[in-house]
């Protein structure tokens, strides 16, 4: 059997954030777009669990949890503004929404 290393978990920790990257910069929906900023957030927190395991040291599982705990609010909040956004223009589209002016 092959052992996982740390490699690998970044090597998937890469991937994800490389694919959360072209989710923001290619989808011209908002809330697709939302769901790629979060992918690009779990890359991140993937690759500071991998370096906490391997290194033995702590402190970064912890600054997960913290990360965790603020991208729970930031869903709450940025779902709420796409949900508003919406009921205000009817769209979802980046591009029809260019102002916040009513």
């Amino acid at each position: 059997m092959m052992e996982i290393t740390l490699n690998h978990y970044l090597a998937v920790s890469a991937v994800l954030f490389m694919i959360g990257l072209a989710g923001v910069i290619l989808r011209r929906d908002i809330l697709i777009i939302y769901m790629s900023l979060e992918m690009m957030l779990n890359a991140a927190n993937l690759s500071l669990v991998a370096f906490s395991r391997f290194n033995n040291f702590v402190d970064a599982q912890i600054l997960v949890f913290f990360v965790i705990t603020v991208a729970a609010a930031e869903v709450a909040v940025g779902l709420a503004l796409i949900v508003a956004l919406y009921r205000l223009k009817r769209t979802s589209r980046v591009q029809d929404i260019t102002t916040l002016k009513l």
